[in-house]
């Protein structure tokens, strides 16, 4: 049966590597009822909104989508699309797997662990007072006169809220994650020795949490010394839950021991619905040449492959990329060695070259 899917192209480099992606999915013989629906900065003249109303009631509809990179203006009066699609989908659990592949560029090998962040609250809740607004004088006097500790009259002031219900239920996905992907650790990261009501909670949530899941190892760690681990001993840690705001940081650590934002998918994935994509930009200086490299959006089509129950479509295709960028021979220019090779490929090749060595291993009765 063929699966439903919104089909997000992007803007930027997005539709071509987006294109390329489609056609890698499609090859591994799983079918799809693609939805395309435009999303991006180019809608802003016409529409005066990236993300129309039909989008959104696409991926409600639909309950996956894949997108493109989106391009969201410094200084512009709206929101990231992403922002929007998270908020208006509360697609709460943000997934960012990191690993490593034979012939990426980095310092490490054999990386393979899974980011499992907040999406919804923390610090990134958006509530926010700004310097000497009178709502923030009322809030600073408060404070002082509340004995809990002293602010200076000069704040800005951002809250950083955690609830029972969004750490629990953060924390229940990761194991629940590491259970069905047959993960045999998760660590909470937290601050709770600073934080001691917010992160104190998480922690003090995730270790009750961990008492129902005795198939799985947990610990927790510090986020600063979290951060010192990792760049040390990557290899020892598997799926790693937190709050929003590290979430955010250490996810692009991770993708930076792995060989950066190129070869980094993620996934945002609520009750609602799930959106795959590529974590880095748009990039659309490069636009229409040919020459980006999609590995990250096919490999956030191999995580929507295994959420729509195809995981050995999702072998498959995973395993094709591994095996082209080890050749290295028909890649695109940043991952050749020299990033001048003359032999490097575009965007289309590299699809071509996927799909061939799928091809060559015909998929399993």
């Amino acid at each position: 049966m063929a699966h439903n899917v919104t089909l997000l192209p992007g803007d930027g480099t997005g539709p071509e590597i987006m294109e390329a992606t489609r056609r890698a999915l499609e090859a591994t013989g799983v079918e799809f009822n693609w939805d395309v629906q435009e999303a991006g900065i180019h809608l802003m003249e016409s529409l005066g909104t990236p993300m129309p109303d039909c989008v959104l009631e696409s991926i409600r509809r639909n309950k996956v989508a894949i997108k493109g990179p989106i391009t969201t203006p410094l200084g512009k009066g709206f929101r990231s699309v992403n922002v929007g699609l998270r908020k208006a989908l509360d697609l709460y659990a943000n997934v960012r797997p990191a690993k490593s592949y034979k012939g990426v560029r980095s310092r490490y090998e054999d990386v393979d662990l899974v980011i499992v962040r907040e999406n919804t609250e923390g610090l990134y809740i958006g509530i926010e007072f700004a310097l000497n607004e009178p709502g923030t004088k009322d809030l600073i006097q408060f404070i002082n006169n509340s004995g809990a500790g002293t602010v200076r009259d000069d704040s800005a002031i951002s809250i950083k809220a955690n609830s029972v219900f969004g750490s629990t239920r953060i924390i229940r996905y990761a194991f629940e994650y590491a259970r069905a992907n047959k993960r045999k650790q998760v660590t909470i990261v937290h601050k709770a020795n600073i934080l001691k009501f917010t992160d104190g909670l998480f922690l003090q949530l995730g270790q009750d949490i961990a008492k129902e899941y005795p198939d799985i190892e947990s610990n927790d760690l510090i986020a600063d010394n979290c951060c010192m681990q990792l760049v040390q001993k990557p290899e020892l840690y598997d799926v790693m839950v937190m709050p929003n705001l590290f979430g955010d940081l250490i996810s692009d650590l991770c993708a930076g021991l792995v060989g950066g934002l190129g070869v980094a998918p993620g996934a945002n994935i609520g009750e609602m619905g799930a959106v795959f994509e590529p974590i880095h930009g748009s990039a659309p200086k490069y636009a229409g040449q040919n020459k980006v490299n999609p590995t990250a959006a096919m490999l956030s089509g191999v995580m929507m492959l295994r959420h729509l129950g195809e995981g050995e479509a999702a072998d498959r295709l995973d395993g094709a990329i591994s095996r082209v960028i080890a050749e290295g021979r028909r890649v695109t220019y940043d991952m050749k060695p020299n990033r001048d090779d003359p032999t490097a490929v575009g965007t289309s090749e590299f699809a071509d070259a996927i799909i061939e060595e799928m091809q060559a291993i015909p998929a399993r009765a």
